[in-house]
C-alpha cells in the first residue's frame, strides 16, 4: 500500500500573497452524523463514506485519500472507491494498561504517520508498515485519557505543536520531547460554565503561521486568539464579536492563502454556522451551516478550495 507524502491540506501555510479560491468552488470534508462526507458549496454530497466513531481530526490527502478515526484509536486512510487503503490502531503501550484515544494525526512529509495517542501520553510516527519509528513524551499536568491531547501538528522544524485539552495548555516539543514553548490559556474574564454551550479552557486546535505567532481554537474558550512567541495576544474573535454569530466550541483551523482563517463552531445549535472565514479585519466572507448532512457535533471539517 503506497501513502501520499503530502501534509494535511488544512496545514499548508504560504509565504506570498496568494488569493484564496471563490467560495462558490469550495469544498467541505466533515465527519458527523454517522459519516464523513465531502460536500460542496451547494450543499450536495459528492462523497460519502459510513463512520461510527467520533471524528476530533480530518484530512483530504494530496492523492484523493480521506484520513480519519474510524474508531477511539484507530486512524484509517480511505480512497476514493471507499476502500482502506492504510489502518493503524494504537495500544497501550509497555506498562499502561488503561484506554488509549487518539484525537490527531499527520501525514507527514517523509511517508510517516504522525499519531497523538492520549492514555499513552505520546506522539509516534508509524510507518506504511504500522511499525513505530518514532516516540515523544508528552508533558501532561492532569492525566485523563479522553483529554490528555487534542490536535496535534508537527511543525517544519520538527517540532510538535500540541493542544492538551486538560491541562488547557498547547505546548512546543521539540524532537527529544523537551517542552521549549507554552501557552496557558485563561478564562478571559468570565466564570467557567458547564455543557457543550459552556465556557472554560478546553483548548481544540492550534496552527504556527509563518510569521512566528501560533492561531489557537481555543476550544470552549468561545473564541479564536493568535499569540506571538512571548505569548501576548495580537489578534483575536471573542464569543459575540461576529455580527449575529455565536461562538460556543471553536475547534478546527485552517489557514487559507490570503490571510484570512476559517475555523468550526460545534456545538453551537441551529441558529450559527458550523464553520465561518473571517479575513484579518473580523470581516466574516463566509459561513457553513447544513445541518442536513451534518449536525451539532461538527469538530472535524476543512475546506478545500
Amino acid at each position: 500500500m503506497r501513502l501520499a507524502t503530502f501534509a494535511l491540506s488544512a496545514l499548508i501555510l504560504s509565504t506570498t500573497s496568494v488569493p484564496a479560491a471563490e467560495p462558490s468552488s469550495r469544498l467541505v470534508l466533515g465527519a458527523d452524523r454517522g459519516k464523513v462526507a465531502l460536500v460542496d458549496a451547494s450543499g450536495k454530497v459528492v462523497w460519502e463514506v459510513k463512520n461510527g466513531s467520533q471524528a476530533h481530526d480530518i484530512a483530504r490527502l494530496a492523492n484523493g485519500n480521506v484520513m480519519f478515526q474510524s474508531g477511539p484509536a484507530t486512524v484509517v486512510e480511505v480512497a476514493p472507491d471507499k476502500s482502506i487503503v492504510w489502518k493503524y490502531t494504537s495500544r497501550p503501550k509497555a506498562g499502561y494498561n488503561g484506554p488509549v484515544e487518539v484525537h490527531a494525526f499527520q501525514r507527514l512529509a517523509d511517508g510517516l504517520t504522525m499519531i497523538a495517542e492520549t492514555g499513552n501520553k505520546r506522539i509516534v510516527e508509524v510507518d506504511k508498515d504500522g511499525r513505530i519509528v518514532k516516540e515523544v513524551a508528552l508533558t501532561i499536568d492532569h492525566p485523563q485519557p479522553h483529554r490528555d491531547t487534542r490536535l496535534a501538528r508537527k511543525l517544519d522544524n520538527g517540532h510538535y505543536l500540541v493542544c492538551h485539552e486538560g491541562d488547557g495548555v498547547v505546548r512546543e516539543y521539540d524532537g527529544s520531547g523537551k517542552v521549549v514553548w507554552s501557552y496557558a490559556l485563561d478564562l478571559d474574564g468570565r466564570p467557567r460554565t458547564d455543557g457543550h454551550d459552556g465556557h472554560g479552557n478546553e483548548v481544540f486546535g492550534a496552527l504556527r503561521k509563518a510569521d512566528g505567532n501560533t492561531l489557537i481554537a481555543t476550544g470552549n474558550g468561545n473564541r479564536v486568539i493568535e499569540v506571538n512567541p512571548t505569548g501576548k495576544i495580537v489578534w483575536s474573535i471573542g464569543r459575540d464579536e461576529l455580527p449575529g454569530i455565536h461562538l460556543c466550541w471553536v475547534t478546527s483551523l485552517t489557514l487559507l492563502p490570503n490571510g484570512n482563517v476559517v475555523f468550526g463552531n460545534c456545538h453551537a445549535g441551529l441558529d450559527n454556522p458550523q464553520l465561518i472565514e473571517v479575513n484579518r479585519d473580523k470581516k466574516v466572507v463566509w459561513t457553513f451551516k447544513n445541518m442536513t448532512t451534518f449536525g451539532n457535533d461538527l469538530a472535524a471539517a476543512t475546506v478545500i478550495d
